[in-house]
C-alpha cells in the first residue's frame, strides 16, 4: 500500500470531538463544569502516541476512542431534545431542582388541607397526612432512579417513562390525561386562584378609596393571565429557575404567615374538633373520601420529576440522580415544614367552622378587621407572586408538546415568533376555560382522585416492570400492593368527589370574599 504524504497526516484531525452530555448541551454551550483531566482509558490515544502510525490504524483507535467514551457515558442524546424547552438546556444542578420541586409540590392546595381535617378529625387527618406523605416521597424517589434504569436512555417526560413500563399505546393512554391535567387543570385553576386574590390585594390596599367602578372578577382575570404570558417567554425550564426561587420563597412565607396569623387570633366561640355530620352513613362515607382526595390533590409535581431531571448533566460517574434526590430532600423537608403546620394549625384555629374555601378564607372572613391591612394585603400578594411562578413551571411540559410537534413536522427548531404565539395561545386558551367553567376550583377532590395515580400508583408498578424484582420477593410484594392500592383510592376518592358535588357538599371556592 503506498503510503501517503506527511502532509495529509498532519491535516487529519488527531481527536475530533465528540458531543456527550458531560462536554457540550444539546443547545451547543459548554457545560460550567470544568472537564477532568483525570485518566481514562482513552488517555493515551493521544496525537503525540499516533503520530507514528499509518492511517487506517489512526482511524481505527480514533474510533475505538469515540465508542468508549460515548460508553462510559449513560445517555446518548437524541438530537431534536436540544430545540424542546424540558431539554434544550441540560446546566441544572442540585438547587435548581430544589428549586423546582419546592415551586411544584406547595402552593394553594395545602390551604385547603384544614378543610379535609373538618371532615376526618384531628387522628383520621393527620394519620392520612402522615401516610400520603410519605407514600407519595417514597414514589418520588422511585421516579428519580428510574430516570436513568436503561443504559443508554434517558426518560426525560412523565410519559415516555410511562411508554416503557407500560407499553407505547397503553403508556400514553394510562398517563396521558392525568399529566395533561396537572399541568393544563392547574394553570387554569391559577389563573383563577391568581386572579380573585389580586382582586382582594386591590380592595385592601384601596379600601374606601376605590373607585365606583372597579374591575369586575373576569377582568383581574385577564391581568393575571396577560403577566403569566409575559413570564412565560422565558425559553427553557433551567431559564425560569430564578421564578421557581421566587415561587418557592413566597409559598414558604404566605403558610407559614397565614397558621401564624390564625393561630395567633382568638378562636371563633362554637368552635369543636368533631368532624362534620352527615344525613346517613353512606353520606359520610363520601364526604370522607372526598376528603381523602383533597389529601391527594395537596401532593403534587410528580408530574415534574422526569422534566426537571432531564434538565440536569449526566455521565457515568456523575448521574443526573444524585444532584436531583439532594435537592428533592431539601424540597420535601421544607414542604412538610409548610403542609402540617397548614394543615393542623388551621384546624385548630376554625374546627369544623372552617369555610370549604380553606384558610385563607377563614382568616379573611373571621379575622380581616383583627389583623392589620398591610400584614393581610402581603399575604396575599404573596400569594399571587406564587401562583405566577407555579404557573410557568407547570406550563413548561405544555410547551414542550406544542414544540415537539412542531419540530417533529418541520425538522427545525421554533424561532421566537413560533415559540411566543404558542406560548399567547396556550395563556389565553387556559384563560377562556377559566371563564367558561369557573366551577373549576370546586373539583378538588374529584381531580385528586383521578390524578392519584399518577403519584401513587403509576411509579410502584413502573419500578416493578422495568427494575423487575425477585418474584414474590419483599421488594415485589410491596410495589404491587402500594399500586393497587393506589388505584383503589383513586376509584374511591373520585367517587367521593362526583358525589360531594352533586350534592353540594364540598364547593371549594378558592379565596372568594365574604
Amino acid at each position: 500500500m503506498e503510503e501517503r504524504p506527511e502532509t495529509e497526516l498532519i491535516s487529519i484531525p488527531a481527536t475530533p470531538r465528540v458531543s456527550t452530555p458531560e462536554i457540550l448541551t444539546p443547545s451547543g454551550q459548554r457545560s460550567p463544569r470544568p472537564a477532568s483531566k483525570a485518566w481514562t482509558p482513552t488517555s493515551f490515544i493521544s496525537p503525540r502516541f499516533l503520530s507514528p502510525i499509518g492511517t487506517p490504524m489512526k482511524r481505527v483507535l480514533i474510533n475505538m476512542k469515540g465508542y468508549l467514551e460515548e460508553v462510559g457515558h449513560l445517555t446518548k442524546l437524541n438530537p431534536q431534545d436540544a430545540w424542546l424547552p424540558i431539554t434544550e438546556s441540560r446546566n441544572g444542578n442540585a438547587h435548581y431542582a430544589a428549586f423546582h420541586n419546592l415551586n411544584a409540590g406547595v402552593g394553594f392546595q395545602a390551604l385547603v388541607l384544614p378543610v379535609a381535617f373538618a371532615f376526618l378529625g384531628w387522628s383520621w387527618g393527620i394519620l392520612s397526612l402522615t401516610i400520603a406523605y410519605f407514600w407519595q416521597l417514597y414514589t418520588l424517589w422511585i421516579l428519580v432512579q428510574l430516570h436513568e434504569a436503561v443504559p443508554g436512555k434517558r426518560y426525560n417526560r412523565y410519559v415516555e417513562l410511562a411508554q416503557a413500563a407500560f407499553g407505547e399505546r397503553l403508556g400514553v393512554w394510562l398517563a396521558l390525561f392525568p399529566t395533561v391535567y396537572l399541568s393544563a387543570g392547574t394553570a387554569t385553576a391559577l389563573i383563577l386562584i391568581g386572579g380573585e386574590t389580586m382582586k382582594l390585594f386591590f380592595q385592601i390596599v384601596c379600601g374606601p378609596l376605590c373607585t365606583s367602578n372597579p374591575l369586575t372578577t373576569v377582568e383581574w382575570y385577564l391581568v393575571f393571565t396577560s403577566l403569566c404570558i409575559v413570564l412565560s417567554q422565558l425559553p427553557n425550564l433551567n431559564s425560569i429557575a430564578g421564578l421557581s426561587l421566587i415561587g418557592a420563597v413566597t409559598a414558604i412565607t404566605y403558610s407559614t404567615m397565614v397558621w401564624v396569623l390564625s393561630v395567633s387570633q382568638q378562636r371563633p366561640p362554637p368552635i369543636s374538633y368533631q368532624p362534620l355530620s352527615s344525613p346517613s352513613f353512606s353520606a359520610s362515607v363520601f364526604s370522607v373520601m372526598n376528603a381523602l382526595g383533597i389529601v391527594a390533590f395537596a401532593f403534587r409535581g410528580h408530574n415534574l420529576v422526569m422534566e426537571i431531571q432531564a434538565t440536569m448533566p449526566s455521565t457515568f460517574k456523575h448521574p443526573a440522580h444524585v444532584p436531583m434526590w439532594r435537592g428533592a430532600k431539601v424540597a420535601y423537608v421544607l414542604i412538610a415544614m409548610c403542609i402540617f403546620p397548614v394543615a393542623i394549625g388551621g384546624f385548630w384555629a376554625y374546627g369544623n367552622l372552617m369555610p370549604s374555601g380553606g384558610i385563607l378564607n377563614a382568616l379573611y372572613g373571621f379575622h380581616s378587621h383583627d389583623i392589620p391591612r398591610g400584614l393581610l394585603a402581603m399575604t396575599f400578594l404573596l400569594v399571587v407572586f406564587n401562583c405566577l411562578s407555579s404557573f410557568q413551571i407547570y406550563s413548561m411540559p405544555v410547551f414542550d408538546s406544542f414544540e415537539a410537534g412542531y419540530t417533529s413536522r418541520t425538522n427545525r427548531p421554533c424561532s421566537i415568533w413560533v415559540r411566543s404565539g404558542f406560548r399567547v395561545f396556550y395563556g389565553f386558551i387556559s384563560f377562556f376555560i377559566g371563564v367558561a367553567l369557573p366551577f373549576l376550583s370546586s373539583l378538588a377532590g374529584l381531580l385528586g382522585g383521578l390524578t392519584l395515580p399518577v403519584t401513587f400508583a403509576y411509579p410502584c408498578f413502573m419500578w416493578v416492570l422495568i427494575k423487575k424484582p425477585t418474584k414474590f420477593s419483599f421488594n415485589w410484594y410491596f410495589n404491587w400492593i402500594l399500586g393497587w392500592l393506589g388505584i383503589a383510592f383513586s376509584l374511591a376518592f373520585s367517587i367521593g368527589g362526583v358525589w360531594s358535588m352533586v350534592n353540594s357538599g364540598l364547593k371549594l371556592k378558592f379565596f372568594k370574599p365574604s
